[in-house]
């Protein structure tokens, strides 16, 4: 176990990316799902919405540590987590399997993540047109 403070090491980050690939194939069929059922794109879990800031989420989508990261970029792999976060999408598949209590909290915390990673992918296409100014 991890000291508090202390950030992951490379390992521990693959594990956990490893589970939240787990989670996301798991979350379909769970019922009376809880906040900390999902998947959160950070490196250490959220423990309100409040907690999910672009800091996070970027360095968890750029982090070195994805197995594919040779084969897929930041970007690809933010347009394939906003498709699971889109709110049309979670707020259909998954919210409904949350227990009442913990529903708005959940779609506040979704919806921050759906936000960050919009501005993500932004900066990421200005970041990709501006490195290639003349076309090269």
């Amino acid at each position: 176990m991890r000291s508090a403070g202390r950030p992951l090491s490379r390992d521990e980050t693959q594990r956990l990316i490893e589970k939240h690939e787990r989670l996301w194939t798991q979350l379909p069929d769970k019922v009376d799902s809880v906040w900390n059922d999902f998947p959160w794109p950070m490196l250490k879990p959220p423990a309100t919405p409040d907690d999910i800031t672009a800091n996070h989420v970027t360095a968890y989508m750029r982090s070195p540590c994805w197995l594919d990261s040779d084969k897929k970029s930041t970007k690809d792999r933010v347009k394939e987590h906003m498709k699971r976060w889109h709110p049309d999408r979670f707020e259909t598949k998954y919210l409904p399997k949350v227990v009442e209590s913990e529903k708005d909290r959940v779609k506040q915390g979704a919806g921050n993540v759906a936000r960050l990673l919009s501005d993500l992918l932004r900066k990421e296409n200005e970041n990709s047109s501006s490195s290639n100014i003349f076309g090269d």
